[in-house]
């Protein structure tokens, strides 16, 4: 039985790399691609299988948007990294300017 609170935890690794790969309309190259250009960097089981996250997951759809568009995957990556860090840091000031 998952522990409560996994299912809304959207860093918990739930997905396995088939499983991912169809929810967000990609092939599994394009997971591992992601993987090894350090867009994303998935959990993996005992045995050794990817297992991705929610999180993850929105990351790699917004590589694929870019990608689908016409941008080249490693400057999605990079372009998705920079967004995230950007957020990042906006949730940051916003916590400081509410403290």
């Amino acid at each position: 039985m998952t522990q409560p609170g996994r299912l809304d935890d959207e860093d918990y690794p739930a997905y396995t790399m088939g499983r991912a790969a169809e929810i967000i309309g990609v092939s599994p190259d394009f997971l591992r691609r992601i993987g090894d250009l350090k867009l994303i960097t998935p959990l993996r089981s005992a045995g050794g299988h990817r297992r991705y996250s929610r999180y993850q997951l929105r990351l790699a759809t917004r590589a694929r948007e870019l990608c689908d568009q016409g941008t080249a995957l490693e400057a999605a990556c990079r372009i998705v990294i920079l967004e995230d860090q950007l957020e990042e840091a906006l949730r940051r000031n916003e916590h400081h300017r509410s403290a």
